[in-house]
Protein backbone atom coordinates (compact mmCIF):
# COMPACT_ATOMS: atom_id res chain seq x y z
CA UNK A 1 0.00 0.00 0.00
CA UNK A 2 1.50 3.27 -1.09
CA UNK A 3 2.07 5.73 1.56
CA UNK A 4 1.96 9.48 0.86
CA UNK A 5 5.06 11.33 1.59
CA UNK A 6 4.55 14.14 3.97
CA UNK A 7 5.39 17.35 2.29
CA UNK A 8 6.94 19.70 4.73
CA UNK A 9 5.69 23.16 4.04
CA UNK A 10 7.90 25.99 5.16
CA UNK A 11 6.54 27.44 8.31
CA UNK A 12 6.36 31.16 8.23
CA UNK A 13 7.97 32.71 11.17
CA UNK A 14 5.59 34.81 13.17
CA UNK A 15 8.38 36.75 14.74
CA UNK A 16 8.36 40.29 13.57
CA UNK A 17 11.42 41.33 11.78
CA UNK A 18 13.14 44.21 13.40
CA UNK A 19 12.32 47.26 11.43
CA UNK A 20 15.55 48.94 10.86
CA UNK A 21 14.48 52.27 9.50
CA UNK A 22 17.59 54.26 9.32
CA UNK A 23 16.81 57.76 10.34
CA UNK A 24 18.21 60.34 8.06
CA UNK A 25 20.57 62.61 9.83
CA UNK A 26 19.04 65.99 10.41
CA UNK A 27 20.55 68.52 8.19
CA UNK A 28 21.65 71.59 10.01
CA UNK A 29 19.52 74.44 8.81
CA UNK A 30 21.87 77.07 7.69
CA UNK A 31 20.27 80.48 7.64
CA UNK A 32 21.73 82.59 4.98
CA UNK A 33 22.13 86.20 5.98
CA UNK A 34 20.50 88.35 3.45
CA UNK A 35 22.07 91.73 3.21
CA UNK A 36 19.34 94.32 3.33
CA UNK A 37 20.32 97.35 1.41
CA UNK A 38 19.24 100.42 3.31
CA UNK A 39 18.19 103.37 1.32
CA UNK A 40 20.47 106.23 2.10
CA UNK A 41 20.06 109.82 1.13
CA UNK A 42 22.60 111.81 -0.79
CA UNK A 43 23.84 113.57 2.35
CA UNK A 44 23.61 110.62 4.77
CA UNK A 45 27.39 110.62 5.14
CA UNK A 46 27.63 114.34 5.81
CA UNK A 47 29.29 115.55 9.01
CA UNK A 48 25.96 116.95 10.27
CA UNK A 49 24.43 113.47 10.26
CA UNK A 50 27.12 112.36 12.70
CA UNK A 51 26.85 115.50 14.83
CA UNK A 52 23.20 116.12 15.69
CA UNK A 53 24.12 118.96 18.06
CA UNK A 54 25.72 120.91 15.22
CA UNK A 55 22.68 120.16 13.10
CA UNK A 56 20.45 121.55 15.85
CA UNK A 57 22.49 124.76 15.95
CA UNK A 58 22.16 125.15 12.19
CA UNK A 59 18.42 124.56 12.50
CA UNK A 60 18.14 127.28 15.16
CA UNK A 61 20.13 129.65 12.95
CA UNK A 62 17.88 129.01 9.95
CA UNK A 63 14.68 129.12 11.99
CA UNK A 64 15.54 132.42 13.69
CA UNK A 65 16.68 133.86 10.36
CA UNK A 66 13.28 133.05 8.84
CA UNK A 67 11.40 134.35 11.88
CA UNK A 68 13.31 137.64 11.98
CA UNK A 69 12.82 138.13 8.23
CA UNK A 70 9.09 137.45 8.61
CA UNK A 71 8.76 139.93 11.49
CA UNK A 72 10.58 142.70 9.62
CA UNK A 73 8.87 142.18 6.27
CA UNK A 74 5.50 141.63 7.96
CA UNK A 75 6.00 144.85 9.97
CA UNK A 76 5.44 143.08 13.26
CA UNK A 77 1.83 142.06 12.64
CA UNK A 78 0.88 139.35 15.20
CA UNK A 79 -1.24 137.37 12.74
CA UNK A 80 1.65 137.16 10.26
CA UNK A 81 4.09 136.16 13.00
CA UNK A 82 1.67 133.49 14.22
CA UNK A 83 1.55 131.69 10.87
CA UNK A 84 5.27 132.24 10.30
CA UNK A 85 6.35 130.71 13.58
CA UNK A 86 3.92 127.78 13.20
CA UNK A 87 5.43 127.00 9.82
CA UNK A 88 8.99 127.35 11.10
CA UNK A 89 8.26 125.00 14.01
CA UNK A 90 7.08 122.41 11.49
CA UNK A 91 10.24 122.95 9.45
CA UNK A 92 12.93 122.71 12.13
CA UNK A 93 11.09 121.46 15.20
CA UNK A 94 12.28 117.88 14.84
CA UNK A 95 15.89 119.03 14.51
CA UNK A 96 16.30 121.44 17.41
CA UNK A 97 12.97 121.87 19.14
CA UNK A 98 12.52 125.23 17.38
CA UNK A 99 13.18 127.57 20.29
CA UNK A 100 13.92 130.52 17.97
CA UNK A 101 14.17 132.79 21.00
CA UNK A 102 16.91 133.22 23.64
CA UNK A 103 14.24 133.70 26.31
CA UNK A 104 12.81 130.27 25.50
CA UNK A 105 16.21 128.58 25.51
CA UNK A 106 17.11 130.09 28.89
CA UNK A 107 13.69 129.17 30.28
CA UNK A 108 14.24 125.58 29.14
CA UNK A 109 17.71 125.65 30.73
CA UNK A 110 16.45 126.86 34.10
CA UNK A 111 13.78 124.14 34.19
CA UNK A 112 16.39 121.51 33.21
CA UNK A 113 14.90 120.65 29.85
CA UNK A 114 18.16 121.30 28.00
CA UNK A 115 21.80 121.42 29.02
CA UNK A 116 23.86 124.55 29.54
CA UNK A 117 25.99 123.88 26.46
CA UNK A 118 22.92 123.45 24.26
CA UNK A 119 21.32 126.60 25.65
CA UNK A 120 24.48 128.63 25.02
CA UNK A 121 24.79 127.27 21.48
CA UNK A 122 21.13 128.00 20.77
CA UNK A 123 21.37 131.60 21.98
CA UNK A 124 24.45 132.27 19.85
CA UNK A 125 22.84 130.68 16.79
CA UNK A 126 19.65 132.67 17.31
CA UNK A 127 21.42 136.02 17.49
CA UNK A 128 23.52 135.15 14.46
CA UNK A 129 20.39 134.16 12.52
CA UNK A 130 18.65 137.43 13.38
CA UNK A 131 21.77 139.40 12.47
CA UNK A 132 21.99 137.59 9.13
CA UNK A 133 18.35 138.44 8.40
CA UNK A 134 19.02 142.12 9.13
CA UNK A 135 22.08 142.14 6.88
CA UNK A 136 20.32 140.42 3.99
CA UNK A 137 17.26 142.66 4.13
CA UNK A 138 19.47 145.73 4.32
CA UNK A 139 21.25 144.55 1.17
CA UNK A 140 17.95 144.33 -0.67
CA UNK A 141 16.88 147.76 0.55
CA UNK A 142 20.22 149.16 -0.58
CA UNK A 143 19.52 147.89 -4.06
CA UNK A 144 16.20 149.72 -4.33
CA UNK A 145 16.12 152.58 -6.87
CA UNK A 146 16.49 156.11 -5.61
CA UNK A 147 13.40 158.29 -5.29
CA UNK A 148 13.23 161.11 -7.79
CA UNK A 149 12.52 164.70 -6.75
CA UNK A 150 9.07 164.58 -8.34
CA UNK A 151 8.17 161.38 -6.49
CA UNK A 152 9.43 162.84 -3.24
CA UNK A 153 7.27 165.90 -3.80
CA UNK A 154 4.23 163.63 -3.90
CA UNK A 155 5.19 162.04 -0.61
CA UNK A 156 6.88 158.88 -1.86
CA UNK A 157 9.61 157.78 0.50
CA UNK A 158 12.73 155.75 -0.05
CA UNK A 159 12.63 152.06 0.80
CA UNK A 160 13.52 151.32 4.42
CA UNK A 161 13.28 148.46 6.85
CA UNK A 162 10.59 148.25 9.48
CA UNK A 163 11.96 149.20 12.90
CA UNK A 164 10.68 149.02 16.45
CA UNK A 165 9.45 152.26 17.98
CA UNK A 166 11.92 154.06 20.18
CA UNK A 167 11.55 153.64 23.91
CA UNK A 168 9.35 156.46 25.19
CA UNK A 169 11.14 158.78 27.58
CA UNK A 170 10.23 158.25 31.23
CA UNK A 171 7.95 155.35 30.18
CA UNK A 172 10.57 152.65 29.88
CA UNK A 173 9.17 150.65 32.80
CA UNK A 174 5.89 150.20 30.93
CA UNK A 175 7.69 148.64 27.98
CA UNK A 176 9.76 146.53 30.38
CA UNK A 177 6.69 145.01 32.00
CA UNK A 178 4.95 144.62 28.64
CA UNK A 179 7.89 142.52 27.44
CA UNK A 180 7.87 140.60 30.72
CA UNK A 181 4.17 139.83 30.40
CA UNK A 182 4.38 138.80 26.74
CA UNK A 183 7.39 136.54 27.29
CA UNK A 184 5.66 134.87 30.24
CA UNK A 185 2.69 133.99 28.02
CA UNK A 186 4.99 132.74 25.28
CA UNK A 187 7.14 130.69 27.66
CA UNK A 188 4.04 129.03 29.10
CA UNK A 189 2.79 128.19 25.60
CA UNK A 190 6.13 126.70 24.49
CA UNK A 191 6.39 124.66 27.69
CA UNK A 192 2.91 123.33 26.97
CA UNK A 193 3.87 122.49 23.37
CA UNK A 194 6.86 120.45 24.57
CA UNK A 195 4.45 118.18 26.45
CA UNK A 196 2.60 117.28 23.24
CA UNK A 197 4.13 114.06 21.98
CA UNK A 198 3.81 112.79 18.45
CA UNK A 199 1.55 115.51 17.05
CA UNK A 200 3.79 118.06 15.34
CA UNK A 201 0.89 120.10 13.99
CA UNK A 202 -0.62 120.51 17.45
CA UNK A 203 2.76 121.61 18.84
CA UNK A 204 3.27 124.12 16.01
CA UNK A 205 -0.20 125.58 16.44
CA UNK A 206 0.27 125.83 20.20
CA UNK A 207 3.45 127.85 19.75
CA UNK A 208 1.88 129.89 16.93
CA UNK A 209 -1.20 130.82 18.92
CA UNK A 210 0.99 131.41 21.96
CA UNK A 211 3.08 134.05 20.17
CA UNK A 212 -0.10 135.58 18.77
CA UNK A 213 -1.63 136.03 22.23
CA UNK A 214 1.69 137.17 23.69
CA UNK A 215 2.22 139.85 21.04
CA UNK A 216 -1.43 140.90 21.05
CA UNK A 217 -1.35 141.57 24.78
CA UNK A 218 2.20 142.93 25.07
CA UNK A 219 2.03 145.12 21.95
CA UNK A 220 -1.30 146.59 22.99
CA UNK A 221 0.00 147.45 26.45
CA UNK A 222 3.22 148.94 25.08
CA UNK A 223 1.31 150.95 22.47
CA UNK A 224 -0.52 152.81 25.24
CA UNK A 225 2.72 154.63 26.03
CA UNK A 226 4.02 154.77 22.45
CA UNK A 227 6.37 151.81 22.67
CA UNK A 228 6.78 148.45 20.92
CA UNK A 229 6.75 144.89 22.25
CA UNK A 230 8.99 142.30 20.58
CA UNK A 231 9.17 139.42 23.12
CA UNK A 232 12.32 138.06 21.49
CA UNK A 233 15.82 139.43 22.20
CA UNK A 234 17.21 138.07 18.91
CA UNK A 235 14.42 139.58 16.80
CA UNK A 236 14.93 142.86 18.69
CA UNK A 237 18.33 142.94 17.02
CA UNK A 238 16.70 142.66 13.59
CA UNK A 239 14.25 145.43 14.49
CA UNK A 240 17.22 147.64 15.44
CA UNK A 241 15.88 148.10 18.95
CA UNK A 242 19.02 146.99 20.80
CA UNK A 243 21.60 149.54 21.83
CA UNK A 244 24.41 149.39 24.34
CA UNK A 245 22.37 151.41 26.79
CA UNK A 246 20.69 150.41 30.01
CA UNK A 247 17.02 150.64 29.05
CA UNK A 248 17.13 148.98 25.62
CA UNK A 249 19.11 146.09 27.07
CA UNK A 250 16.82 145.83 30.09
CA UNK A 251 13.55 146.09 28.16
CA UNK A 252 14.39 143.88 25.18
CA UNK A 253 16.79 141.34 26.70
CA UNK A 254 16.41 141.14 30.47
CA UNK A 255 12.62 141.40 30.61
CA UNK A 256 11.92 138.69 27.98
CA UNK A 257 14.42 136.34 29.60
CA UNK A 258 12.80 136.77 33.01
CA UNK A 259 9.37 136.30 31.47
CA UNK A 260 10.40 133.17 29.60
CA UNK A 261 11.78 131.63 32.80
CA UNK A 262 8.59 132.52 34.71
CA UNK A 263 6.45 130.97 31.98
CA UNK A 264 8.35 127.67 32.07
CA UNK A 265 8.39 127.53 35.88
CA UNK A 266 4.68 128.39 36.09
CA UNK A 267 3.84 125.60 33.65
CA UNK A 268 5.88 123.07 35.60
CA UNK A 269 4.23 124.11 38.89
CA UNK A 270 0.74 123.80 37.47
CA UNK A 271 1.57 120.49 35.81
CA UNK A 272 2.83 119.05 39.09
CA UNK A 273 -0.29 120.25 40.89
CA UNK A 274 -2.48 118.76 38.16
CA UNK A 275 -0.67 115.42 38.28
CA UNK A 276 -0.95 115.36 42.05
CA UNK A 277 -4.65 116.05 41.90
CA UNK A 278 -5.24 113.18 39.49
CA UNK A 279 -3.56 110.63 41.76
Amino acid sequence: MATKKAVSKPVKSTAKKPTTTAKKPKQSSTVKAVAVSKKTSLFSASPLSRAPFIGALVAEFIGTFLLAAAVVTGQGQPIIIMFAIAGIVLLVGTLSGAHLNPAISIGALVTRKISGLRALGYVVAQFLGALAALGLLNAFVGGAPAISADAAAYGQQAASLFEAAKLPADKEWYVFFAELLGATILGFAVATATRIKGDRVASALTVGFGIFVALLVAASVAAFVGGSAIVNPAVALSLQALKFEMWPLAAYILAPVIGGVIGFILHDILRVESDGGND
